[in-house]
């Protein structure tokens, strides 16, 4: 089969051909119609995220048919139309994931070639409504969204939400659910364009981070927020505390800006502030993530569509974030 391969560090992404993947027990090989890039491989390349082997297929996102189902897996799943979680081993606990929980695309060969390897319970029913790019783009950044807003921030119609850096996939699938939840949402972002976009979406207003007054302009359209979901870190990260409203929630899923600064502890316990790291999502997660965006009939935004020979081409476009919304290939087997 031909496959999306990384050979190293700083490596292109380059198609060659590779054995199909061998199914264990209560494995599924699943022929991949299309799948989508997250920032997480653009942290794999540049040799910045844990664990890192090589060579290794990248992607943790992907839609497409089973055609063959392993040992003591579910038979019903053949030739059904599925989209696939990508958190593999989560473990019994809702709160946090077991040690040996992982994510699809390293260390296993993830979603970038012609079929991938998963087990069968990470298989759901591709949404009927969703077309296999559209799917392909959904269960990373979507379950991330997701469990951040309703598992840990517990958000609320009516509640004012914060969402920094709009434009990247967790982000936009952050707006779309706090939205159709009821919320009024507010977003930060590096560019007017990526603001207004936000705002076509359903945000009520937003600003550009890189301004010098931004927290001010955010506190002069919103006044505070309930939520404040960040992806970031870095020296923002001490504004949230004056953002937040008494008894706000700041939930938090990476650090590509660096750490947490010091902060001011008084404000914290005396607006009695949660502040809340979150990673991926389990099985239920992402069984209701599934039921949300059906019940809504949300679309993933997507920004391109491209076949497997562009992938590293598309996986470059991350180093100057001018994306919006989810970067998919389309694969023919």
């Amino acid at each position: 089969m031909k496959a999306v391969v990384l050979a190293g560090v700083k490596q292109p992404l380059a198609v060659k051909e590779v054995p199909l993947p061998e199914l264990g027990a209560g494995d599924a090989l699943v022929r991949v119609h299309a799948a989508a890039f997250n920032r997480r491989d653009w942290w794999i390349q540049q040799g910045l995220y844990a664990g890192l082997k090589f060579p290794i297929i990248l992607g943790s996102d992907g839609a497409g048919i089973v055609e063959q189902v392993g040992d003591q897996a579910d038979r019903h799943w053949l030739g059904k139309e599925v989209i696939i979680n990508p958190s593999i081993a989560w473990g019994d606990n809702e709160a946090f994931q077991q040690r040996t929980f992982n994510i699809l695309g390293l260390p296993q060969d993830g979603t970038f070639a012609q079929y991938v390897r998963i087990p069968a319970v990470n298989l759901h029913e591709k949404p009927a409504y969703l077309s296999f790019e559209e799917a392909a783009a959904l269960p990373l950044g979507g379950v991330t969204a997701y469990r951040a807003l309703f598992g840990r921030a517990a958000l609320q119609a009516g509640e004012k939400v914060l969402i920094t850096g709009a434009g990247g996939g967790v982000a936009t699938f952050a707006l779309q659910w706090a939205v159709h939840a009821g919320a009024s949402v507010y977003v930060t972002s590096s560019t007017q364009a990526k603001v207004e976009r936000a705002m076509n979406l359903g945000a009520t207003g937003g600003v550009l981070y890189t301004g010098p007054q931004w927290r001010e302009e955010l506190q002069e359209q919103a006044g505070g927020f309930d939520v404040i979901l960040d992806s970031a870190l870095g020296a923002a990260f001490e504004e949230y505390l004056e953002l937040a409203n008494p008894g706000g929630r700041i939930v938090f899923f990476g650090g590509t800006a660096g750490d947490i600064p010091p902060l001011n502890g008084r404000k914290i316990f005396w607006k009695q502030l949660s502040v809340l790291g979150t990673t991926m999502g389990s099985p239920k997660d992402f069984a209701n993530m599934l039921m949300f965006a059906d019940q809504h009939r949300i679309r993933p935004v997507i920004d391109s569509v491209s076949p497997l020979a562009a992938a590293d081409r598309v996986l470059g476009k991350m180093e100057t974030s001018s994306q919006f919304g989810k970067m998919v290939l389309s694969i023919i087997p």
